[in-house]
């Protein structure tokens, strides 16, 4: 099944610089999907060097999947390393992401073969694509063997049973491992990248979890009330179970809403990411209300650390009662917590987004070190080449190369003759369309490389032009998130706030909770600045390579998870109010009743969902950090910050106005009461 799975790009569709890309290959000119750097073991000369490149290059002229080659038998000194004794040669693939990625993994072997006294060190963006997803799904599967043993022990302090602390794993192993194969048959009608199933995975084995501790923890409160079993998981799944099946559409909403951006990666773990969130809220309806049927009193048998509890399992915590009372007698208190949410919030202001490229890897990996072993050799490294297509060049063609010859960062420039059937007269060659290779001395993800590509966009043209290379696309598909960023946070908000109100029955209480989600996800991506861009705590984290910039499709991934966890939370524990407030209880003690029995609960779900994300921080891929990290972050301080002290602050100054509704939904109300039970949900 995984061979259905595809690479997912991370450049953008559809923009200039795509356009670009696919006018300069017709043209037999373009960014190359696969770099192969030949050097010669023993210092040998410029021609051997020229002539093992050629052997390649005419080698894999022969390939179905290569569209253009270059190499350094064709004289061009930018292909040659400045001491000649390393030569370039260049790759442009035909096919979707997948199809590339796949030709690149076939003809690097090849490569190697046809030299064999030569070394051949393999870099691009299909190959660094191919190592990722090798390292990103060995990393996780270890991750997770590394996680389980812990989160086991965790649910065995909380639960106080091997069963009952078994159950979780089982629900998630389960919704994981059925996610796969669904996964499989996406990728037959969409781009699901292997990459996006391995990082979809790991967050689903957290969500299972989350899920099943909460249904799991009202159940077992119900019996120990002295409700038969039976009865206990019907109150479990009209309450939490609600609770779940909320939760789980208000996720799926915001990565839906994530998908609709033109990245393929983006969409690919989006739509891994809704796979698996649904799955995980259908086991955790329906394989645990079964085992938990199945196992009946066994559910809770012998308790292997019973007499180093102190509190009965289940019960209301006095910890969480305290807090929850002191911060509501004094709701002032929350604006402590609110300086320190938004002190962490403060590195957004210097963002920068980017895309991957091979640095995602450790700098000792094969394809970061090739490219960066390039970058430091080549006066015009293949990543810092601007392609530019002059549609009908004419005969201005000569004023427009000085004019950019002029801009600043334009290190070098050559103007490629394109193929054309027969000897072409003077006309025809004005005619013909005419690429412009500009050697940039910057990076392509750095300001001053998205300044040149809006410089070279600029610069008056004889006729239509389109601007490629790898600061295009950087640039285009930066632009295009940030396009899409307010219409996508239009719907999440939306959305949150259509399924909290029914949820809820209130007006007010949708509110707060959208606006106090805001803040702490801007928290949580200030956080993730600091550490993932600025590099303050690389070491902590194993070290990775600090890019100055953050991907912009795991970043965002990462952020809707975030967003939608933080709902997550905020579902269950306004359903145990709004459940404690119908009983007749008032605001506040509604709150600090709610507090205390869910304060726990909460704490546990969080610390399971840290350790099974904040295993993905081992990983030597970067990207899987940031979004280990970011996530992991994200869940405790939610669980405790925010949920413990700010959102009772808040809800304490509200009072009443929490749960004020407008008229027609309180006649909606009258017209057709409920119990306490079945019509609330609770943590």
């Amino acid at each position: 099944m995984s061979g259905a799975f595809g690479a997912g790009g991370t450049i953008a569709t559809g923009t200039e610089s795509s356009r670009a890309q696919t006018q300069a290959e017709l043209l037999g000119v373009g960014t190359p999907d696969l770099v192969l750097a030949l050097t010669v073991r023993d210092g040998g000369a410029r021609s051997a060097v020229a002539a093992g490149a050629g052997v390649v290059a005419r080698l894999l002229a022969d390939e179905p999947a290569v569209r253009t080659v270059q190499s350094a038998a064709t004289g061009d000194p930018w292909l040659m390393s400045r001491d000649g004794r390393t030569g370039l040669v260049t790759v442009s693939l035909s096919g979707s992401d997948a199809d590339r990625k796949e030709a690149a993994l076939r003809l690097v072997p090849k490569a190697r073969e046809a030299v064999p006294g030569m070394r051949v060190d393999a870099s691009g963006a299909s190959w660094a694509t191919a190592e990722i997803d090798q390292q990103a799904g060995a990393d996780l599967l270890r991750a997770e063997l590394w996680a389980a043993p812990l989160i086991m022990i965790l649910l065995l302090l909380t639960y106080g049973s091997w069963a009952a602390a078994a159950l979780p794993l089982v629900v998630a192993v389960l919704a994981v491992v059925c996610c796969v194969p669904l996964l499989g048959l996406l990728a037959h009608v969409s781009d699901v990248s292997a990459f996006a199933v391995n990082a979809a995975a790991a967050i689903g084995f957290g969500l299972s979890i989350d899920f099943t501790l909460f249904v799991l923890a009202r159940y077992r409160e119900e019996h120990a009330k002295g409700m038969p079993r039976a009865r206990a998981l019907e109150v479990a799944l009209s309450t939490s179970g609600r609770c779940v099946f909320c939760s789980a559409a208000v996720i799926s909403s915001c990565l839906v809403a994530v998908a609709t951006i033109p990245v393929p990666l983006l969409r690919a773990l989006a739509l891994a990411g809704v796979a698996v969130t649904l799955l995980a809220a259908l086991a955790a309806l329906t394989v645990l209300p079964a085992a938990l049927t199945l196992l009946g009193d066994r559910v809770d048998g012998a308790d292997p650390l019973r007499y180093l509890r102190r509190a009965p399992i289940g019960g209301a915590s006095r910890f969480w009662r305290e807090l929850a009372r002191r911060v509501t007698a004094r709701p002032a208190a929350g604006m402590g917590a609110l300086v320190i949410l938004v002190m962490m919030a403060w590195p957004v202001v210097g963002l920068r987004l980017g895309a991957i490229d091979e640095r995602a890897l450790a700098p000792t990996a094969p394809a970061a070190a090739a490219a960066a072993d390039v970058r430091g050799r080549f006066e015009a490294p293949p990543e810092r080449v601007q392609v530019v297509v002059l549609e009908r060049p004419d005969a201005g063609l000569g004023n427009y190369t000085a004019a950019v010859a002029r801009l600043p960062h334009v290190g070098a420039m050559r103007v490629v003759s394109t193929s054309s059937a027969g000897e072409p007269g003077q006309a025809e060659r004005e005619r013909r369309p005419a690429v412009v290779l500009v050697a940039a001395t910057v990076g392509p993800d750095t300001p001053q490389g998205a300044r040149l590509v809006d410089e070279l966009r600029k610069t008056p043209a004889p006729g239509p032009v389109l601007v490629g290379g790898r600061a295009a696309q950087i640039t285009d598909t930066t632009d295009t998130v940030r396009g899409a960023l307010p219409w996508v946070a239009l719907a999440m908000g939306a959305c949150l706030l259509a399924a909290l109100t029914a949820f809820t029955r209130s007006a007010m209480a949708p509110l707060k909770a959208l606006a106090v989600a805001a803040i702490s996800l801007a928290a949580d991506l200030g956080l993730i600045v600091w550490i993932f861009q600025y590099g303050h705590g690389a070491d902590v984290l194993g070290g990775f390579t600090v890019t100055d910039s953050l991907d912009a499709s795991l970043l965002l991934f990462t952020l809707a998870v975030a967003f939608g966890l933080s709902i997550d939370y905020e579902v269950f524990l306004l359903g145990r109010i709004r459940e404690e407030f119908d009983r007749g209880l008032d605001n506040q003690a509604a709150v600090v009743k709610s507090i205390s029995r869910t304060g726990r609960l909460m704490t546990s779900a969080a610390a399971a969902l840290a350790i099974s994300t904040a295993a993905i921080t081992t990983s030597h891929v970067t990207i899987l950090k940031l979004m280990g990290a970011g996530i992991a972050s994200a869940a405790i301080l939610d669980a405790i910050l925010v949920r413990g002290i700010l959102v009772p602050a808040v809800m304490a100054l509200l009072g009443p106005a929490n749960w004020w509704k407008p008229a027609r939904i309180g006649r909606q109300r009258r017209r057709g009461p409920r119990t306490a039970t079945s019509e609330t949900a609770a943590g």
